[in-house]
């Protein structure tokens, strides 16, 4: 199921008073076990307090605008340090970063790819996969895309800040 667009539209100006940005909102389960989950995301990151607010917020704009027919959970959250890429202006965004790419299950070449993300060219993204391939994605045909998280990296460099 998705949001009508007047309701997104509601959404997202909640979450730019708060200086953020709606990534998007994800519908998932059905019924009673409906959960409504808002991402979002700034510059200088998310935190809590920011998340709380919009969560008082869209609840009673969701509460008025009424869209779904029965009880529902509201989650807001930010997308996270191996954040999905939704849209195609993320695989701009992200150039030069390292993502892993889960292709849909009837793409008959390669199903998962990792490596750095090159950008955009007509409909395909470009990845330089982590054998030196230059790699090119149809954006029709990926299942998820994600950043990819380098935990070593980011542990040593914990470790050399003690």
């Amino acid at each position: 199921m998705k949001l009508e667009q007047p309701v997104q539209d509601q959404l997202a100006a909640i979450v730019a008073d708060e200086g953020l940005e709606l990534v998007t909102t994800e519908v998932v389960g059905s019924g009673s076990k409906t959960i409504l989950r808002l991402v979002v995301e700034g510059a200088e990151g998310v935190n809590l307090d920011k998340c709380a607010v919009i969560s008082r917020q869209a609840s009673v704009m969701l509460d008025v605008e009424d869209p779904f027919r029965h009880h529902y959970t509201l989650e807001v959250s930010s997308p996270g340090l191996d954040r999905k890429l939704y849209q195609r202006n993320d695989y701009e965004r992200y150039v030069g970063h390292r993502v892993k790419v889960r292709m849909a299950p009837l793409y008959r070449d390669q199903r998962t790819v990792v490596g750095e993300l090159m950008g955009t060219r007509n409909n395909v993204i470009r990845i330089f996969d982590d054998s030196g391939q230059e790699i090119e994605l149809p954006i029709e045909e990926i299942f998820e895309a994600r950043l990819e998280v380098d935990w070593i990296s980011i542990l040593k460099e914990g470790k050399a800040r003690s």
